[in-house]
Order: structure tokens, then C-alpha cells, then sequence
């Protein structure tokens, strides 16, 4: 037999019930030849599934996701004072920090309605989605959308919007959505 090639048991060889050794696969002598190779045995885990028959496990909706939808259903809207104050509320809440990050969403939102206040052209002023898209990866921290957070961002937008009113699809009205969606959610 070649070095290279390693011995199997024939059907009928008195080998076949015994353990393998290392003999029997690497080309070894001595005490260590008669000794059994350790096998062992990997079972990769099948997934079970945690929803019971007919019921749908839902994750809670998190600030950063419901300022990202926002972006989706306002594409086109320029940043105003308003959406900047609700997006500030929002970003104080998902961080718990009252200090606003520089770079983060509250800044850059308060910075695009500085900006589109000078600007005479719609075409030109900075966009709501712009200033959104992928907000859950530009807070660092994030957390569930719950009732207190709903209120404290509508009533920052209610403040800065000269109508005192909320905007259908805003910054305000997504929170409110993901708080009502949360509410049967055990967050």
C-alpha cells in the first residue's frame, strides 16, 4: 500500500466493527497507530419557528425605521422648520441624549431648513428623503416607538409649523403610526 492511500475495511474483515485508527487513515507507526481516532458528530440546529398557527410575530417599529418610512411617503418635500424641530424631538428620543450630534439627523435637518429658507427655487432646497434615508443607520442609538415619543415629536412639529397643524405622511404622522402599530407589540 502507497503512503498516500489508506486502508479500508472489506465487507466480511473482522476490521469492520472495530473503531478506526489512526493506522487505518495517516501513515503513523508506533503506539499512536493503534490508538482510535476521536469522530465527531455536527448537527447544524433546524430553526423553529416562535409564531404559533394562525398568529404572526411582530417586532416593534423603531424611531429610526419610522423616520426612514417617512422618507419614502415625502420624497419630494423640502425641509421645512417644522419637519427639522420633529426630527430633533425624535432623534433626542431614540438616543436619550439632549445634546444634538453633530452630523446627525437633527443637525443636517436643521441645517437643510436654514438652507431652503434662503433658497427661492423649490427645485433647489434640500428634500425631506435626503435628509432620511437610512436614518436608522445615522443614529447612533435607536429604540421602539412608543407613546411618550409620539407625543413629544407632534408636539415639536405642532410648535414649528405656522398652520399648527401635522402633515399628512411627516415626521410626525409616522411616529404616531409606528407608536399605534407598537401599541400591540410587547416592547
Amino acid at each position: 500500500m502507497s503512503q498516500g492511500q489508506s486502508r479500508r475495511p472489506q465487507a466480511g474483515d473482522q476490521r469492520e466493527s472495530q473503531p478506526i485508527k489512526y493506522e487505518d487513515v495517516f501513515n503513523v507507526t508506533g503506539e499512536l497507530a493503534n490508538k482510535p481516532i476521536v469522530l465527531g458528530q455536527y448537527v447544524q440546529a433546524t430553526p423553529v419557528p416562535t409564531t404559533q398557527i394562525g398568529v404572526i410575530q411582530q417586532t416593534a417599529i423603531t424611531i429610526g425605521e419610522a423616520l426612514e418610512a417617512t422618507a419614502q411617503t415625502t420624497r419630494d418635500k423640502p425641509v421645512d422648520q417644522s419637519d427639522a424641530a420633529a426630527i430633533q424631538a425624535a432623534e433626542v428620543r431614540a438616543t436619550g441624549s439632549n445634546v444634538i450630534i453633530p452630523g446627525g439627523l437633527a443637525a443636517t435637518a436643521q441645517s437643510a431648513a436654514a438652507q431652503n429658507a434662503s433658497v427661492n427655487r423649490n427645485e433647489e432646497k434640500i428634500r425631506l428623503n435626503e435628509v432620511l434615508t437610512g436614518a436608522t443607520a445615522k443614529l447612533p442609538a435607536d429604540k421602539a416607538v412608543t407613546r411618550q415619543d409620539d407625543e413629544g415629536v407632534v408636539s415639536a412639529e405642532l410648535r414649528n409649523n405656522p398652520n399648527v397643524a401635522t402633515r399628512p405622511g411627516g415626521v410626525a404622522a409616522s411616529i404616531a403610526a409606528a407608536a399605534r402599530l407598537n401599541e400591540n407589540v410587547n416592547i
